[in-house]
């Protein structure tokens, strides 16, 4: 197949791909984001041409004008995802029309060409196949897809930019935790925010996290995992951590999680664990939820359970929250049992254990 009748993805095979020995030894145990495939794509646009170059290629180093737009400007914009090898030996994506409908919405925002639908997928499915040997067959192992966009255009007047350079990099993952899946801790940020309203807390954009990344370091030098952001106004309303949307349990079995607002990133974990939890007849409220409120119905036992959600580690549970005012735990400490049922239920799908009712699996054999 191919994405429309005037783009076809051409191929140029790896000449000096990893031995099927090493990549093997790679494959034992992986560490997330480090190891990588022999191939890549690539699709190249200008604003004369449109969408031209497709390929499918060797993974290599880019060569790049020190006057390219991205670095001095920032229009980059990317995606998460994986392809998991099934129990009947066959590949699958999970929800990638969800992942391409995202970059289009985080293209708009950043002012960048939305790259089409059928494109995105065609460059995500032919690149896994071509790799698809780079699956590990550890548990929990995966092959994490980054699909991401640059301005290239050689440049520097403030303005969008008339050329783009859109990539996908495949890279063989295990478990995101190593033994399951423990609790973390997590520091409420104090100082610092996300996103603002008008912002680009909705688009999955570099400098989102970039701006982050001091409030995590803060978190870890206060002996936390992770760190939460709370809203930009009034400084009081849980958004979302540094790379996860978050979850909170009540001891009525009820469920709540912020709501989009357009500060927080509609994340696609987040919305299969909504339509997971509803199915099972769970009430889930999408609302505001104060850093106080969190304090005390942990203190009273109304809030029995929290947890975190991305593509790459899945479902996390939390154990404990720490501030300068103090550190509380969640329940006992320990994974819920609802927090754990909403992971196992969506893990059995991706992994193809589990009945697959919403039709989220896209087969590529």
């Amino acid at each position: 197949m191919t994405a429309d009748a005037s783009l076809t993805f051409a191929y140029q095979p790896n000449a000096a791909p990893v031995a099927a020995s090493e990549r093997a030894a790679r494959l034992v145990d992986p560490v997330f984001g480090r190891v990588f495939t022999d191939h890549m794509a690539v699709v190249r646009y200008s604003d004369d041409k449109g969408w031209h170059d497709a390929t499918i290629t060797a993974r290599a180093p880019l060569t790049m004008d020190p006057a390219s737009s991205v670095l001095h400007y920032a229009q980059e914009i990317f995606e998460g995802m994986k392809a998991y090898r099934q129990e009947d030996g066959r590949t699958a994506l999970f929800r990638p029309e969800a992942n391409a409908r995202r970059f289009q919405d985080s293209a708009r925002r950043l002012a960048m060409p939305e790259l089409p639908e059928a494109v995105f997928l065609e460059s995500i499915e032919r690149l896994v196949k071509v790799d698809s040997d780079w699956i590990p067959t550890s548990d929990g192992g995966a092959l994490y897809l980054r699909p991401f966009m640059i301005a290239s255009e050689v440049f520097l007047g403030v303005k969008p930019s008339a050329e783009y350079l859109y990539m996908v990099l495949a890279s063989s993952v295990g478990a995101y935790f190593k033994g399951g899946a423990p609790t973390v801790s997590i520091w409420v940020s104090q100082d610092y925010t996300r996103a603002a309203p008008g912002g680009t807390g909705a688009a999955k954009c570099g400098g989102n996290y970039a701006t982050s990344l001091v409030a995590q370091a803060e978190a870890i030098r206060n002996g936390c995992d992770q760190v939460v952001f709370l809203d930009a106004v009034e400084r009081r309303y849980v958004e979302e951590l540094g790379g996860m949307n978050v979850f909170f349990v009540f001891d009525d079995g009820s469920m709540a999680t912020p709501a989009l607002t357009g500060t927080i990133l509609p994340g696609i974990t987040r919305d299969s664990i909504l339509t997971l939890a509803r199915a099972q007849g769970i009430e889930v409220r999408e609302e505001p939820y104060t850093i106080d409120q969190w304090r005390t119905d942990a203190a009273s036992g109304r809030l029995a359970e929290a947890f975190a959600c991305g593509t790459a580690a899945v479902v996390t549970p939390i154990g404990s929250v720490a501030s300068p005012e103090g550190r509380f735990a969640i329940g006992d400490g320990t994974p819920g049992q609802l927090t754990m049922r909403l992971r196992e239920a969506l893990v059995g799908i991706q992994r193809g254990t589990a009945p697959d009712a919403n039709g989220w699996l896209r087969f590529l054999d």
